[in-house]
C-alpha cells in the first residue's frame, strides 16, 4: 500500500472512531511504529487530525461537536490518572455517590472497585461496565435509561427522570470545558440537562477537568464556576486559569503529573 493509500485510510478510521491509537494502527496496517507516526504527522500539517499521545483524533472540533468515547480516552491519560487518584480519596466505605459521562470519571469509576458498601450513581455506560468488570456483592451500581450520546452518555426525559429521585453524597462531573464567562460546558444539550439533574442530587459537587478543558467551550452552559464545591486539575493549568477558577470554586486542587 502507498503511503498516500495508508494515510486516506488512517483518515477515514479516525472519522469513524473519532480518534485511533499509534498501536492500533501498526497492527492494522502492518507497518512500524515511525511510519504510522509520520502518516499522522503528514494528516495533521494539512489540518486534518490532531495528533495526542499515543494517537490522533480529528481537528478542530466546533462548540457543539462532540467526541466519541474512544477519541476522548486517549487524551491527556497521565493528567486523568493523576487526577482520579487524588479524587478517589474523597471516597468513603458506605458513600452513595454519582459519576456523569466522561473518560476521567470512567478511570476513576474502576479505581473504586474495591470500595466497600458503595452505591454508585450514572447515566454513563463505560462507568457501569467499569464496576460490573470487578463486580462486589456490597456495591450497588444505578444506570440509568436513556438516549445514548457520542460520549456513551445516557440522556433524555427517563434519564432525567431517574435522577430526579435520587440523592447522593457527591457527584464527580467529567466537563468538556471551563472557562470564567461560560462556565462548565458540553457539546451536547442533552447530556447538560441531565448533568443539572445529577448536580441537583448531589450534597457536594466534585469537578474533574484536565487543563485542556481551560478556555474551551461547548455549546450548553451545565453549571457556572462558583457552584463547584471542588475542582480537580493538573499542574498544566496555566497560572491565569488557576487564578481565575481559584477564585470562583470553592476549591481548587492542582495535582502534580509523573
Amino acid at each position: 500500500m502507498l503511503a498516500q493509500q495508508r494515510q486516506s485510510a488512517i483518515l477515514e478510521l479516525i472519522r469513524q472512531r473519532g480518534g485511533v491509537r499509534v498501536s492500533h494502527l501498526v497492527s492494522r496496517f502492518g507497518v512500524s511504529d515511525m511510519t504510522i507516526r509520520r502518516d499522522l504527522e503528514v494528516l495533521a500539517e494539512r489540518g486534518l487530525v490532531d495528533k495526542v499521545h499515543g494517537g490522533a483524533t480529528l481537528a478542530g472540533p466546533g462548540s457543539a461537536e462532540e467526541p466519541g468515547f474512544a477519541a476522548k480516552s486517549i487524551r491527556q491519560q497521565a493528567e486523568k490518572r493523576a487526577i482520579v487518584e487524588r479524587a478517589a480519596g474523597l471516597v468513603e466505605p458506605g458513600m452513595a455517590i454519582a459519576l456523569s459521562a466522561g473518560t476521567t470519571t470512567a478511570a476513576l469509576a474502576a479505581r473504586l472497585a474495591d470500595v466497600r458498601g458503595l452505591t454508585v450513581v450514572t447515566n454513563s455506560i463505560p462507568v457501569a461496565d467499569a464496576l460490573y468488570q470487578n463486580p462486589r456483592a456490597d456495591q450497588t451500581v444505578v444506570l440509568t435509561g436513556g438516549i445514548r450520546t457520542p460520549s456513551d452518555a445516557l440522556t433524555g426525559p427517563v434519564a432525567e427522570a431517574a435522577i430526579a429521585a435520587l440523592n447522593v453524597d457527591l457527584l464527580f462531573l467529567g466537563v468538556h470545558g471551563m472557562s470564567p464567562r461560560t462556565g462548565f460546558t458540553t457539546p451536547n444539550l442533552l447530556e447538560a440537562a441531565v448533568n443539572r439533574r445529577l448536580i441537583g442530587a448531589a450534597r457536594r459537587l466534585v469537578v474533574l477537568a484536565d487543563h485542556t478543558k481551560w478556555e474551551t467551550i461547548g455549546i450548553a452552559t451545565i453549571a457556572p464556576l462558583e457552584e463547584a464545591d471542588l475542582l480537580i486539575t493538573d499542574a498544566g493549568l496555566p497560572p491565569d486559569g488557576r487564578r481565575q477558577i481559584g477564585e470562583q470554586v470553592g476549591e481548587l486542587i492542582v495535582v502534580d503529573v509523573d
